[in-house]
């Protein structure tokens, strides 16, 4: 249990469910009851929160929340094809240890004097190479930074569904018991327990051993008043009328068949774009000017044209 935290040290669920959600919010990120206590379980009990979601719901911003709420760092492993224990993990400081090699061989007439035969002479040198495999010539990498961290940290690994099968089974050791096991030094247990996040925007399936070992968290695109709530929040600026207006904008902009819809991040990016051209309200041309903030393909931009004059009438009529 976090002691320091007022937010998580509720004895009541309900009471410490609603005090993360206005933690969360106090901080920006706005979010509904699901979500809290999706946060609450995890941080309770120490289980690793895997979430899933389209690209730019907030599944990221979630855990720098998270870290935020705690006032504990937030450690970020991006995910990538190819992606192995070396960069995940640690690292070897190889020049270290080339140079303590040098300082071995200038040493080594006085570390053999007065061994008796071959067999201590070997005993000796095993001594001192085992200190070449030891945590002053390792390389912390973030899956190890975190078990490490004085307090505990969050731990975001970020994007998963972007690394190889191969890494997925890598983390499951990490992810049942908070360890990790180092060939040279045997298994490393984490000083204080890490909240994790896995973030997936589900361009391939996870695998059943790693969800089993987290509590599973879907962010789906928000509602109208949810998303409503996030551009007040986050672009305070806007006015009431016009982020009505561009909120029933996006909405239905996301009922057409696209390469991608627009998500939460783009909405903001469109709030404070609207903002910067002193907008006051939606119409047909300012629409078509400013599509490709909310829209990434030119297909889905030249696909929409022919529906903004509509899409734009049922805004206005919505806000109204």
């Amino acid at each position: 249990m976090n002691k320091g935290n007022p937010a998580l040290n509720e004895k009541d669920a309900p009471s410490a469910i609603s005090a993360i959600q206005q933690g969360f919010e106090r901080s920006g990120y706005i979010c509904n009851s699901q979500i809290a206590t999706s946060i609450f379980l995890a941080e309770r009990l120490q289980k690793p929160l895997l979430v899933e979601g389209p690209p730019g719901v907030g599944k990221t911003e979630l855990a720098k929340a998270t870290a935020e709420l705690l006032g504990k760092p937030l450690i970020r492993l991006q995910c990538y094809e190819g992606l192995d224990e070396a960069k995940a993990l640690y690292e070897w400081k190889y020049g270290k240890q080339l140079l303590y090699t040098q300082v071995l061989k200038e040493k080594l007439g006085d570390l053999m004097q007065g061994a008796k035969g071959l067999k201590e002479s070997i005993t000796r040198l095993h001594e001192f190479d085992d200190t070449f495999f030891n945590e002053e010539f390792l390389e912390p990498r973030p899956l190890l930074k975190a078990l490490w961290q004085p307090g505990g940290a969050v731990l975001l690994i970020d994007e998963l569904d972007k690394s190889d099968d191969e890494f997925e089974a890598f983390l499951l050791e990490l992810l049942s018991d908070y360890q990790i096991s180092i060939p040279e030094l045997g298994t490393i247990k984490a000083r204080t327990t890490p909240i994790v996040f896995l973030t997936s925007n589900n361009t391939r399936e996870i695998g059943d051993a790693l969800k089993r070992r987290c509590l599973h968290l879907y962010i789906p695109f928000p509602d109208t008043a949810l998303e409503q709530r996030i551009i007040s929040a986050r672009v305070p600026e806007v006015e009431e009328r016009l982020r009505n207006q561009l909120v029933a904008f996006v909405q239905g902009l996301r009922g057409l068949d696209l390469k991608k819809l627009p998500a939460v991040s783009e909405t903001i990016d469109w709030a404070r774009t609207l903002v910067l051209l002193h907008a006051r309200e939606l119409d047909a041309e300012l629409v078509r000017s400013t599509l490709n903030v909310l829209l990434k393909f030119q297909d889905d931009i030249e696909n929409v044209d022919s529906e903004i004059n509509a899409l734009t009438t049922k805004a206005l009529q919505a806000a109204q």
